[in-house]
C-alpha cells in the first residue's frame, strides 16, 4: 500500500506487560478526524518488529498483522515467549513508511525480586480544558509504567471553556467516539507518553457517558438504547488503546478488570467500577445519575445488595487479595473511596457517584482487606480532579476504628477542579484525610521499593501552555508493614 500522508498520525503504544508477553498497538489514520480516518474500507497488512535495542540490530520477533476496517484499522499485537524482565523496542511499517519507535518491557516473574518500580498515575484529561503539559513532565520523570485511572476522553460536546475545543457535539455513535479518541491521540505529549513505556488502564464514566451506572444513563434512556451507545464507546476505546485480546468488547460488554504483578514487589488490581455497579440511590426527579443526598432521607443508600463492582468482580478481587504474595497490593479504580460528609452539622450528605454512595459495598471490600490481609494494600483513585491523601478505617468516619488501608487520589491532567465546598468536606475529615487540594492539575509519581512506597503529588503551574513547569506539593510514604500515610 502507498499513502499520500503519514498513516501513523496517532502514534504507537504498549501495555499490560507480563513476564513473557505484552501488547503493541497502533492505528492507521492518515486523516485522523475524517470518516474512517481517511482509510479505504479494506484490510491492510502491517509489519511489526520487536527488538532488544533501539537501533533494531537485534530483532527478536517480527510479523504481519492486518489492520481491519471493522476495527478502525487498529492493530493489537501480543508477541509471546519473550524474555522476562528486559527492555524492548518496537515499530510498525506499512509499505515503506515506518511508525515512530516505542519502548516497552516485560515484567519480572513472580518468583524473582524486583528492586524498584516507578509509576505515574494519571486521570481525567479533558482536551478542551488544557494542554497535556503533565505528560511532558511525566516523560521527563521516566516512569517504568503509566497507570491511567479513567476519563481518557470526554464524550461531551464542545464547551469552549479552555484553550482547545472538541470536534462535533456529544458522542453517541461509533463514529462519534472514534473521532473523539483520534482527536485526543493526535496530541504530541500524549503520544510521547504512550511511546515512553507500557500503560495499564481502566475506565471511569466519560469514556461512555457522565455518571453512568451499569445500563443506566444520566438521561434515563431506555436500557437497551443506552447499551447500544455503551457498545459503541467500548469498541472505540478498545480500538485506540493497547488493551489485551481478553478485553475485546462483545457488544456492550467488555472485560476491563484484571491484575498484573511485577516480580515479588507489587500487584496492581485493576477494577471496573462502572459496568456492573448498581444504580445510584435517590436520583433527582426525571434523572438517573448521581446526586447529593441526605443520609436520613435516602434509606436506599444503605441497602446491602447494592454493589459498586458487581458481585462477580467482588469475588474475583477477594480471591486475588487472598492469593497475593507480593509486597505491595495496589487497588486501582476510578473514583474516591475516602469518607467525606458534605453537610456541616449533625446530618450527613453524600455524593452518590463515589464509594460514599455505596457504603455496604465499601464495607465488604474493607472487610475483605482486613480478613485476607494482603501485604501493604493501597487504594488509588481519580475522578475528583483533586489531590486527596487519606487513611481509611474499617468503619469510615469512626475515630476508634482501625486503619485498614490508605488512599491516594490523583488530580486531573487537565479537567477543572471541584467546588471549594467539596474540598472543605474532605478537609473536615482530618486527621484521616491528611491532604485535600483541588486548585492544581497534575499527577502522582509513585516509587516502590522493598522498604517503602513514596508518592509525590506533582502539580503543574498551568495547563494553558503546552510546556509548563511543575512542582511537588506534598510527599507521602507508606512503610512496609505499617498501616497509614507518613509525611515525607
Amino acid at each position: 500500500p502507498r499513502f499520500l500522508r503519514n498513516p501513523f498520525t496517532l502514534g504507537v503504544a504498549s501495555g499490560f506487560p507480563t513476564a513473557d508477553s505484552l501488547v503493541l498497538w497502533t492505528r492507521l489514520a492518515p486523516e485522523p478526524l475524517a470518516p474512517r480516518g481517511g482509510m479505504d474500507p479494506v484490510a491492510v497488512p502491517v509489519h511489526w518488529d520487536l527488538a532488544g535495542d533501539a537501533q533494531f540490530r537485534d530483532v527478536v520477533r517480527t510479523g504481519i498483522a492486518y489492520a481491519d476496517p471493522d476495527w478502525a484499522h487498529s492493530v493489537h499485537v501480543e508477541p509471546t515467549g519473550l524474555v522476562a524482565g528486559r527492555d524492548y523496542w518496537y515499530r510498525f511499517r506499512v509499505g515503506d513508511v515506518y511508525s515512530p519507535i516505542g519502548r516497552t518491557w516485560t515484567a519480572t516473574p513472580a518468583s524473582q525480586s524486583r528492586a524498584q518500580l516507578r509509576i505515574a498515575v494519571a486521570s481525567c484529561q479533558q482536551y478542551e480544558q488544557g494542554h497535556y503539559s503533565a505528560y511532558r513532565q511525566i516523560v521527563r520523570d521516566s516512569p517504568d509504567l503509566i497507570l491511567h485511572m479513567g476519563d481518557y476522553i470526554y464524550e461531551q460536546g464542545t464547551a469552549r471553556k479552555g484553550p482547545r475545543s472538541h470536534e462535533g457535539g456529544e458522542c453517541y455513535t461509533l463514529e462519534d467516539y472514534r473521532v473523539r479518541h483520534a482527536l485526543y491521540r493526535t496530541d504530541p505529549a500524549l503520544q510521547a507518553a504512550h511511546a515512553h513505556c507500557p500503560w495499564l488502564l481502566t475506565t471511569d464514566d466519560h469514556e461512555v457517558d457522565n455518571d453512568y451506572a451499569g445500563d443506566i444513563s444520566t438521561e434515563d434512556d431506555l436500557p437497551r438504547q443506552f447499551l447500544l451507545r455503551r457498545a459503541a464507546a467500548y469498541r472505540a476505546y478498545y480500538e485506540h488503546l493497547p488493551l489485551p485480546r481478553r478485553a475485546v468488547p462483545m457488544g456492550p460488554d467488555m472485560r476491563l478488570y484484571g491484575s498484573r504483578s511485577f516480580g515479588g514487589l507489587a500487584t496492581i488490581h485493576l477494577l471496573d467500577e462502572r459496568q456492573y455497579r448498581s444504580p445510584h440511590a435517590c436520583p433527582r426527579p426525571g434523572q438517573r445519575g448521581a446526586n447529593r443526598v441526605l443520609a436520613d432521607e435516602c434509606p436506599a443508600l444503605f441497602e446491602p445488595q447494592r454493589s459498586m463492582l458487581g458481585f462477580a468482580q467482588e469475588r474475583w478481587l477477594d480471591a486475588g487479595l487472598a492469593a497475593s504474595t507480593t509486597q505491595w497490593n495496589l487497588l486501582a479504580q476510578g473514583v474516591v473511596m475516602t469518607y467525606a460528609d458534605e453537610e456541616p452539622g449533625p446530618r450527613q450528605r453524600y455524593w452518590t457517584d463515589a464509594w460514599n454512595g455505596y457504603p455496604a459495598a465499601r464495607e465488604r471490600l474493607l472487610r475483605s482487606l482486613a480478613q485476607r490481609e494482603p501485604r501493604n494494600p493501597l487504594v488509588i483513585g481519580g475522578d475528583l480532579h483533586a489531590f486527596i491523601a487519606a487513611d481509611i478505617r474499617l468503619q469510615p468516619g469512626e475515630a476508634t476504628s482501625p486503619i485498614v488501608t490508605s488512599e491516594l487520589v490523583t488530580t486531573s491532567i487537565t479537567s477543572q477542579g471541584p467546588a471549594q465546598s467539596v474540598i472543605d468536606s474532605f478537609r473536615l475529615a482530618a486527621p484521616e484525610v491528611a491532604y485535600a487540594e483541588g486548585e492544581h492539575r497534575g499527577y502522582l509519581r509513585m516509587d516502590l521499593s522493598a522498604r517503602e512506597l513514596r508518592t509525590d503529588l506533582v502539580a503543574m503551574d498551568t495547563v494553558l501552555q503546552p510546556d509548563s513547569t511543575a512542582r511537588v506539593l506534598r510527599s507521602y510514604v507508606v512503610e512496609d508493614g505499617r498501616k497509614g500515610l507518613q509525611s515525607a
